[in-house]
Protein backbone atom coordinates (compact mmCIF):
# COMPACT_ATOMS: atom_id res chain seq x y z
CA UNK A 1 0.00 0.00 0.00
CA UNK A 2 1.39 3.39 -1.06
CA UNK A 3 0.48 6.30 1.22
CA UNK A 4 0.38 9.53 -0.78
CA UNK A 5 1.83 12.14 1.56
CA UNK A 6 2.00 15.94 1.80
CA UNK A 7 4.24 17.96 4.12
CA UNK A 8 2.62 21.24 5.18
CA UNK A 9 4.83 23.63 7.17
CA UNK A 10 5.88 27.29 6.89
CA UNK A 11 9.45 26.59 8.03
CA UNK A 12 11.66 25.63 5.04
CA UNK A 13 14.03 23.57 7.19
CA UNK A 14 11.13 21.60 8.68
CA UNK A 15 9.72 20.99 5.19
CA UNK A 16 13.10 19.77 3.97
CA UNK A 17 13.61 17.47 6.95
CA UNK A 18 10.14 15.89 6.83
CA UNK A 19 10.26 15.52 3.06
CA UNK A 20 13.54 13.64 3.48
CA UNK A 21 11.94 11.41 6.15
CA UNK A 22 9.03 10.64 3.83
CA UNK A 23 11.33 9.71 0.96
CA UNK A 24 13.35 7.42 3.24
CA UNK A 25 10.28 5.52 4.47
CA UNK A 26 9.00 2.52 2.56
CA UNK A 27 5.35 2.79 1.63
CA UNK A 28 5.25 6.60 1.59
CA UNK A 29 5.09 8.68 -1.60
CA UNK A 30 5.91 12.38 -1.34
CA UNK A 31 3.29 14.26 -3.37
CA UNK A 32 3.63 17.80 -2.02
CA UNK A 33 5.99 19.62 0.36
CA UNK A 34 5.66 23.30 1.24
CA UNK A 35 3.47 25.89 2.92
CA UNK A 36 0.62 26.27 0.40
CA UNK A 37 -2.37 25.28 2.55
CA UNK A 38 -4.94 25.92 -0.16
CA UNK A 39 -3.10 23.80 -2.70
CA UNK A 40 -3.14 20.87 -0.28
CA UNK A 41 -6.86 21.36 0.42
CA UNK A 42 -7.51 21.29 -3.31
CA UNK A 43 -5.52 18.07 -3.62
CA UNK A 44 -7.66 16.58 -0.86
CA UNK A 45 -10.83 17.50 -2.71
CA UNK A 46 -9.45 15.71 -5.75
CA UNK A 47 -8.62 12.67 -3.57
CA UNK A 48 -4.91 12.86 -4.33
CA UNK A 49 -3.67 12.50 -0.72
CA UNK A 50 -3.83 9.91 2.03
CA UNK A 51 -1.72 11.62 4.69
CA UNK A 52 -0.80 15.19 5.64
CA UNK A 53 2.09 16.01 7.97
CA UNK A 54 0.63 19.21 9.37
CA UNK A 55 2.18 22.10 11.28
CA UNK A 56 -0.20 23.91 13.65
CA UNK A 57 0.98 27.52 13.44
CA UNK A 58 0.95 28.77 9.86
CA UNK A 59 0.24 32.29 8.51
CA UNK A 60 -2.63 31.72 6.03
CA UNK A 61 -4.58 29.03 7.85
CA UNK A 62 -3.82 27.39 11.19
CA UNK A 63 -3.51 23.63 11.48
CA UNK A 64 -6.71 23.51 13.54
CA UNK A 65 -8.61 25.42 10.84
CA UNK A 66 -7.14 23.11 8.20
CA UNK A 67 -8.38 20.03 10.08
CA UNK A 68 -11.87 21.52 10.44
CA UNK A 69 -12.04 22.02 6.66
CA UNK A 70 -10.39 18.73 5.73
CA UNK A 71 -12.60 16.61 7.97
CA UNK A 72 -12.01 12.90 7.38
CA UNK A 73 -10.61 13.24 3.86
CA UNK A 74 -7.14 12.08 4.95
CA UNK A 75 -5.04 10.99 7.89
CA UNK A 76 -3.27 13.71 9.88
CA UNK A 77 0.02 13.63 11.78
CA UNK A 78 0.57 16.92 13.57
CA UNK A 79 4.13 18.31 13.64
CA UNK A 80 4.66 21.28 15.95
CA UNK A 81 6.90 22.85 18.55
CA UNK A 82 3.93 23.59 20.82
CA UNK A 83 2.60 20.85 23.15
CA UNK A 84 -0.34 23.07 24.21
CA UNK A 85 -2.25 22.11 21.07
CA UNK A 86 -2.19 18.37 21.73
CA UNK A 87 -5.74 18.13 23.10
CA UNK A 88 -7.15 20.25 20.27
CA UNK A 89 -5.44 17.99 17.77
CA UNK A 90 -6.84 14.79 19.24
CA UNK A 91 -10.37 16.18 19.00
CA UNK A 92 -9.91 15.67 15.25
CA UNK A 93 -8.81 12.05 15.68
CA UNK A 94 -5.27 12.66 14.46
CA UNK A 95 -2.97 9.67 14.02
CA UNK A 96 -0.09 11.11 16.05
CA UNK A 97 1.31 14.32 17.53
CA UNK A 98 5.02 14.92 16.94
CA UNK A 99 6.88 17.59 18.88
CA UNK A 100 9.77 19.36 17.14
CA UNK A 101 12.63 18.68 16.84
CA UNK A 102 11.43 15.40 15.32
CA UNK A 103 13.84 12.48 15.09
CA UNK A 104 13.54 9.95 12.30
CA UNK A 105 12.95 7.23 14.88
CA UNK A 106 9.92 9.08 16.31
CA UNK A 107 8.64 9.82 12.80
CA UNK A 108 8.96 6.17 11.82
CA UNK A 109 6.98 5.06 14.89
CA UNK A 110 4.14 7.43 13.89
CA UNK A 111 4.07 5.95 10.38
CA UNK A 112 4.14 2.43 11.80
CA UNK A 113 1.11 3.30 13.94
CA UNK A 114 -0.67 4.68 10.87
CA UNK A 115 -0.02 1.49 8.91
CA UNK A 116 -1.18 -0.70 11.79
CA UNK A 117 -4.44 1.23 12.10
CA UNK A 118 -5.00 0.97 8.36
CA UNK A 119 -4.87 -2.84 8.35
CA UNK A 120 -8.24 -4.53 7.75
CA UNK A 121 -9.92 -6.60 10.45
CA UNK A 122 -7.91 -4.91 13.17
CA UNK A 123 -9.72 -4.94 16.48
CA UNK A 124 -8.94 -2.26 19.03
CA UNK A 125 -7.65 -3.68 22.31
CA UNK A 126 -10.21 -3.80 25.08
CA UNK A 127 -9.06 -2.67 28.49
CA UNK A 128 -9.08 -5.33 31.14
CA UNK A 129 -11.76 -4.93 33.77
CA UNK A 130 -10.70 -2.94 36.78
CA UNK A 131 -10.39 -5.43 39.60
CA UNK A 132 -8.20 -6.07 42.60
CA UNK A 133 -6.93 -4.21 45.59
CA UNK A 134 -3.83 -3.45 47.64
CA UNK A 135 -3.08 -2.93 51.31
CA UNK A 136 -1.68 0.44 52.34
CA UNK A 137 -0.07 1.23 55.68
CA UNK A 138 -1.71 4.36 57.06
CA UNK A 139 -1.73 5.59 60.68
CA UNK A 140 -0.49 2.27 62.11
CA UNK A 141 -3.11 0.32 60.19
CA UNK A 142 -3.07 -1.72 57.02
CA UNK A 143 -5.97 -0.37 54.99
CA UNK A 144 -7.43 -2.25 52.06
CA UNK A 145 -7.79 0.02 49.05
CA UNK A 146 -9.77 -1.22 46.06
CA UNK A 147 -8.29 -0.09 42.76
CA UNK A 148 -11.77 0.87 41.58
CA UNK A 149 -12.05 3.44 44.41
CA UNK A 150 -8.84 5.36 43.65
CA UNK A 151 -9.17 8.76 41.95
CA UNK A 152 -5.51 9.79 41.93
CA UNK A 153 -2.29 9.58 43.97
CA UNK A 154 -0.02 12.48 44.87
CA UNK A 155 3.60 12.40 45.99
CA UNK A 156 4.32 14.42 49.14
CA UNK A 157 8.08 14.02 49.60
CA UNK A 158 8.44 10.87 51.75
CA UNK A 159 4.69 10.18 51.70
CA UNK A 160 2.00 9.56 49.14
CA UNK A 161 -1.57 10.78 49.41
CA UNK A 162 -4.12 8.37 47.94
CA UNK A 163 -7.44 10.04 47.13
CA UNK A 164 -10.33 7.59 47.11
CA UNK A 165 -14.12 7.56 46.92
CA UNK A 166 -14.60 5.43 50.07
CA UNK A 167 -11.79 6.36 52.47
CA UNK A 168 -11.15 9.93 51.37
CA UNK A 169 -7.47 10.89 51.61
CA UNK A 170 -5.05 8.26 52.87
CA UNK A 171 -1.44 9.13 53.77
CA UNK A 172 1.18 6.42 53.53
CA UNK A 173 4.95 6.36 53.96
CA UNK A 174 5.68 5.17 50.45
CA UNK A 175 6.94 6.34 47.06
CA UNK A 176 5.07 7.11 43.86
CA UNK A 177 7.32 4.68 42.00
CA UNK A 178 6.30 1.86 44.34
CA UNK A 179 2.64 2.81 43.87
CA UNK A 180 3.09 2.75 40.11
CA UNK A 181 4.40 -0.82 40.30
CA UNK A 182 1.45 -1.98 42.41
CA UNK A 183 -1.32 -0.41 40.30
CA UNK A 184 -2.72 -2.12 37.19
CA UNK A 185 -1.39 -0.34 34.12
CA UNK A 186 -4.62 -0.83 32.16
CA UNK A 187 -6.23 2.06 34.06
CA UNK A 188 -3.56 3.92 36.03
CA UNK A 189 -1.01 6.24 34.50
CA UNK A 190 1.70 8.54 35.77
CA UNK A 191 1.10 12.00 34.29
CA UNK A 192 3.55 14.09 36.31
CA UNK A 193 6.55 13.49 38.56
CA UNK A 194 4.14 13.94 41.50
CA UNK A 195 0.87 12.40 40.24
CA UNK A 196 -0.68 9.11 39.13
CA UNK A 197 -4.29 9.23 37.90
CA UNK A 198 -7.03 6.69 37.27
CA UNK A 199 -7.88 7.17 33.59
CA UNK A 200 -11.55 6.27 34.05
CA UNK A 201 -11.96 8.84 36.84
CA UNK A 202 -10.95 11.83 34.66
CA UNK A 203 -13.80 14.32 34.32
CA UNK A 204 -12.13 16.38 31.61
CA UNK A 205 -8.78 17.63 30.35
CA UNK A 206 -8.09 21.34 29.96
CA UNK A 207 -4.91 22.17 28.06
CA UNK A 208 -2.17 20.75 30.27
CA UNK A 209 -4.36 19.92 33.26
CA UNK A 210 -6.52 16.98 34.25
CA UNK A 211 -9.63 17.55 36.34
CA UNK A 212 -10.85 14.85 38.73
CA UNK A 213 -13.53 15.71 41.29
CA UNK A 214 -12.86 19.46 40.83
CA UNK A 215 -9.15 18.99 41.54
CA UNK A 216 -6.66 20.21 38.93
CA UNK A 217 -3.76 17.85 38.24
CA UNK A 218 -0.88 19.05 36.01
CA UNK A 219 0.38 17.01 33.08
CA UNK A 220 4.19 17.15 33.04
CA UNK A 221 5.90 18.17 29.80
CA UNK A 222 7.65 14.81 29.46
CA UNK A 223 4.36 12.92 29.98
CA UNK A 224 2.10 14.87 27.60
CA UNK A 225 2.75 12.95 24.40
CA UNK A 226 2.18 9.50 25.86
CA UNK A 227 -0.82 10.71 27.91
CA UNK A 228 -2.68 12.11 24.90
CA UNK A 229 -1.87 8.97 22.92
CA UNK A 230 -3.32 6.91 25.76
CA UNK A 231 -6.61 8.79 26.09
CA UNK A 232 -7.04 8.75 22.34
CA UNK A 233 -7.04 4.92 22.46
CA UNK A 234 -9.39 4.76 25.47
Amino acid sequence: MTIRTAVLDDEPLAVELLADYVQKTEGLQLVEAGSDVFKVLQMLQQQELDLVLLDIQMPDLTGIQFMKIAGNQCKIIVTTAYPDYALDGYEFNITDYLLKPISFDRFYKAIHKLKENALPNTVAPVAAPETGFMFVKSEYKLVRVDFADIWYIESLRDYVAIYTSKSGKLLSLDSLRNMEEKLPSDNFMRVHKSFIVAINKIDYVERSRIVIKEQFIPIGDSYQEIFFERIKRT
